[in-house]
């Protein structure tokens, strides 16, 4: 559901419908609001607002949040988190700022500031694009030096 314009990814909002169950890893480069469910990592480069009836088994990485369903898993929000008053989070929050509504229920472990910076996805995800769109040669050495630095999951293929 694009708005027509040039190049403005902002501009579109993705769905998971009620209803709806998606699997696996979700990217979106844009807005993604969830008032299905999701199992998997849902890694969104914007907004991700969980609805009421919305849930997400797994873990989610985003600019900004909003919550107001349920999250089973792990939180990375590179910048502002919103819990409001009818959100169950069970697990882990790293985030910047935190916000919390009067109601909402969180169990778990919370991280915030400036401990947390580089944790979400949209800096893993430019170095990833990054890593991927650039020419093999010379630079491909330093990349792969920074992919063994940035996550757990990369590290894990180093020898």
């Amino acid at each position: 559901m694009a708005t027509q314009g040039s190049g403005q990814s902002q501009a579109q909002f993705n769905i998971v419908g009620e209803g709806t169950v998606f699997e696996g890893t979700l990217r979106a480069e844009s807005n993604v609001n969830v008032s299905g469910r999701v199992v998997g990592k849902l890694i969104v480069n914007g907004r991700a607002v969980i609805s009421k009836n919305g849930v997400v088994e797994g873990e989610l990485r985003a600019t900004n949040a909003a919550i107001g369903g349920t999250i089973e898993g792990e939180v990375y929000v590179d910048e502002r988190l919103e819990l409001e008053s009818s959100a169950h989070v069970d697990g882990s929050i790293q985030t910047d700022r935190l916000v919390v509504e009067e109601g909402a229920v969180f169990t778990g472990s919370c991280k915030m500031g400036d401990a947390v910076q580089g944790k979400a996805v949209t800096k893993d995800d430019t170095s990833s694009k990054k890593k991927a769109a650039s020419p093999s040669g010379s630079e491909s050495k330093d990349t792969s030096k920074d992919a063994s630095t940035r996550t757990p999951e990369t590290s894990g293929a180093k020898k």
